[in-house]
């Protein structure tokens, strides 16, 4: 395989996440013992919030008029086409029976969750898209009660734009809450009464490992770390497009890597010259957030065949992965690996994260090998029942009872006894040897 670093990341995701695990851990434990109490405490102590906690409808209201008309209307438009595509989504699977033998019938029955928690990540930008892409994917599915958290930005509460997107959406209830606290308080069911069945959305490492360590007690969406770019480009491509979408992921903060895998010299030195420039032309806070990724987690490898490009994506399992390169569809044929892929120069992640429709909630740290995006799949338990006549049962108990048997578990077998000696009196069943150990 020739393939070839023209630069190498100095650092990896696991370096990140090591210090947060224990200050977790603590915080988890913490509120666990002491409840409303110490979410009170962490949301003064880490957000300098000392107002209410849940919002309520009167304050909503209010905030939403200091939305302008002229972003509301592109909130609106943005949530429409989310939850189109979940709309979508969810009448892509169904319910369904099948008879598998004469007499024996069994089927699924898709079952929305009944709580949802939403999160949404406040701090260094009001991510007004992560309200409706939860929320209104949740809604979708039919989960009756979803509950939205976001932290507050400065002392007025959670970012208007964002409580608007919330409310629209479809939010039951929203929570002035961020960080560990807020998943914690999803996860308990504090302050609603309602604890949640499934956590969702993104946010920083110490939200992440918060969702990480609360699986098991609920569901979550994915395993997530900072946000992924990756673009794979041949010598059709547009290197100043190509550095731009790299830039436009790595500003969402400092661990965000942006990974270039090229097929052509050319391309890839022009690219590595101009995302530097373009890095030193964003305001203040993207140009340190992008300036740090680029320079600690940045990768570029060129390959000498789109088969060995293919191969490295693969391998890179990135969250968003553009293709700037020829003839899509061989490139949606062949890759397998990713969060969500983004096809051609026309497309880029930023109208995937904001209003494309499909959901932006995404695999990262190449759990994209076994797990997708958010969707309203996410939040349906698709249900397995059956039932069967007597005669249908009759091969079923038999063959269950001399598995049962060979496997030594002989309370099993009996359970297919009792409805053999029942239903079909006098016959004479081979039920394997009996256990007796």
């Amino acid at each position: 395989m020739s393939v070839d670093y023209l630069k190498r990341a100095s650092r990896t995701a696991e370096d990140t996440t090591a210090e947060a695990r224990p200050v977790v851990e603590a915080m988890l434990a913490d509120i666990a013992a002491r409840g409303e109490t110490a979410v009170r405490d962490y949301a003064a102590k880490l957000d300098g919030w000392h107002g209410g906690i849940l919002v309520t409808a009167e304050e909503a209201e209010r905030r939403a008029a200091e939305v302008p008309a002229a972003l509301r209307a592109d909130i609106d438009y943005a949530v429409d086409r989310v939850r189109r595509f979940a709309e979508a989504q969810r009448a892509s699977v169904r319910d369904f029976e099948v008879e598998i033998s004469p007499g024996v019938v069994a089927g699924q029955k898709l079952v929305p969750m009944a709580v949802a928690g939403c999160y949404v990540p406040a701090g260094r930008y009001a991510h007004i898209a992560s309200a409706y892409m939860g929320v209104a994917t949740a809604k979708a599915a039919g989960v009756p009660t979803v509950i939205a958290c976001s932290g507050p930005r400065g002392g007025s509460g959670i970012h208007p734009a964002v409580l608007y997107a919330l409310r629209r959406a479809g939010a039951d209830a929203i929570m002035t809450l961020g960080g560990v606290q807020a998943i914690a308080a999803l996860a308990h069911g504090l302050f609603t009464g309602k604890p949640a069945d499934i956590v969702v959305g993104p946010g920083n490492k110490f939200v992440a490992e918060a969702k990480r360590q609360i699986y098991g007690k609920v569901g979550i969406d994915v395993f997530a770390g900072p946000s992924e770019v990756a673009v794979i480009a041949d010598a059709t491509a547009d290197p100043e497009v190509v550095a731009v979408d790299l830039v436009a992921q790595m500003e969402h903060g400092h661990e965000s890597p942006g990974w270039l895998i090229a097929t052509d010299r050319a391309l890839a030195d022009a690219v590595m010259r101009r995302v530097p420039e373009l890095i030193a032309a964003l305001p203040p806070t993207a140009r340190d957030a992008a300036g740090a990724a680029w320079r600690d987690f940045g990768e570029v490898v060129l390959c000498a065949t789109r088969e060995e490009a293919v191969e490295v994506s693969d391998r890179y399992c990135c969250e968003h992965l553009q293709v700037q390169a020829a003839d899509p569809a061989w490139w949606l044929a062949n890759l397998r690996n990713y969060g969500s892929l983004f096809l051609g120069e026309e497309t880029t992640v930023a109208f995937g994260d904001k209003a494309t429709g499909p959901n932006h909630i995404l695999p990262t740290k190449a759990a994209g090998r076994y797990s997708a995006g958010l969707s309203v799949h996410k939040f349906l338990k698709p249900l397995s029942w059956q039932r069967m006549t007597r005669e249908g049962s009759r091969d079923v108990a038999l063959a269950t009872a001399r598995i049962s048997r060979a496997e030594g578990m002989e309370a099993h077998a009996r359970s297919a006894d009792i409805r053999l000696a029942r239903y079909f009196p006098g016959t004479d069943f081979d039920l394997g040897e009996p256990v007796t150990g």
